[in-house]
């Protein structure tokens, strides 16, 4: 079944997709760096093998990508508490929340797709594949990056004409976490310090990691995952579907804002690679490659019946619209 994408008001067919190429520290500009020196502005896709030239091209290859602004933008949100408390000891550690506020003024000032060029690095000899470009929107992408918690993923895609072009999107992932420990911590006190009895405290705080209550009253509406169909609950998750940090007290601790997952689709879902819509239906993020699809034996819009959506759907849209990775 060939897979497609609409892009401001463009259908384009999806070809694969590199899910993770790491940020690292060499290649970010400025204020973000936290080691010494100004970045490279080349950047490491891969080892040479078959899986890199299907996907790039063969030896000496030139591309076409675009980022597109709108998602810049939510970039910048999602890392907004990393700007606001740092974790990591960045050059202008001191800076960093006026940065955040500088850079989201910068980035709405931007055009809707910014297009660049990129170029392999044939000079680099070894088996690591380098590429590198001039052009501003690349720029972008080494000025926004954090070190270590940024990915960058592309999209290969097909035009009308038969013509391939790449899409480029930032990510954050706070070491493999979804969300800063700092900030977590920070919500945790605050409850301690606020919830009107020891009750309240201990089943938010519990809550947060799904246990207690929440994990009881979940269980009960739903003794198994509705994907795996595993029933042993010492292998379920009790997954909040919108999560702990974005809910109010009373949907941190309401049993139809979550599912009964195994560890695998817990994260898909969490890290928003997968979604349902109220019918039942798996929408898998086309950020997710095809080999990985095949691999975890996910099927886009295969419709899980014994899914529990009846009572979640505003939970499931708030998934929709704000986690998966559209």
């Amino acid at each position: 079944m060939v897979e497609k994408i609409k892009i401001l008001d463009r259908e384009y067919e999806i070809i694969d997709t590199v899910e993770k190429m790491t940020v690292p520290d060499c290649f970010v500009l400025g204020a973000n760096k936290i080691g010494s020196g100004h970045g490279e502005a080349k950047f490491y896709i891969g080892n040479d093998n078959d899986r890199i030239r299907d996907f790039w091209g063969s030896e000496g290859f030139k591309i076409k990508g675009f980022l597109l602004k709108t998602y810049l933008i939510k970039y910048l949100n999602d890392c907004k508490e990393e700007y606001m408390k740092p974790e990591q000891s960045y050059q202008q550690k001191e800076k960093m929340p006026i940065l955040w506020n500088e850079r989201l003024v910068e980035i709405e000032n931007y055009t809707d797709i910014m297009y660049f060029n990129i170029k392999e690095q044939t000079q680099i000899i070894g088996p690591r594949v380098y590429v590198n470009s001039t052009d501003f929107a690349y720029k972008i992408i080494r000025k926004l990056a954090l070190p270590n918690i940024s990915y960058l993923a592309a999209m290969k895609l097909k035009d009308s004409d038969n013509n391939f072009i790449f899409y480029f999107k930032l990510f954050v992932d706070y070491f493999n976490e979804i969300e800063n420990k700092k900030v977590i911590a920070e919500q945790i006190q605050k409850i301690e310090e606020t919830a009107s009895s020891e009750t309240e405290k201990i089943n938010l705080t519990r809550a947060r990691i799904g246990q207690g209550k929440y994990r009881q009253d979940l269980l009960e509406l739903c003794p198994i995952c509705p994907i795996t169909l595993v029933s042993d609950d010492r292998l379920l998750i009790a997954s909040h579907i919108k999560p702990w940090a974005k809910s109010s007290n009373e949907e941190k601790v309401d049993p139809y804002n979550g599912f009964m997952f195994t560890p695998n689709i817990d994260w898909l879902f969490d890290k928003g690679f997968i979604t349902f819509t109220d019918d039942k239906r798996m929408l898998i993020s086309p950020w997710l490659s095809k080999i990985t699809c095949s691999r975890l034996n996910i099927v886009p819009n295969k419709k899980y019946d014994l899914l529990p959506t009846e009572g979640r759907e505003y939970y499931l849209d708030y998934h929709r619209e704000e986690i998966y990775k559209s």
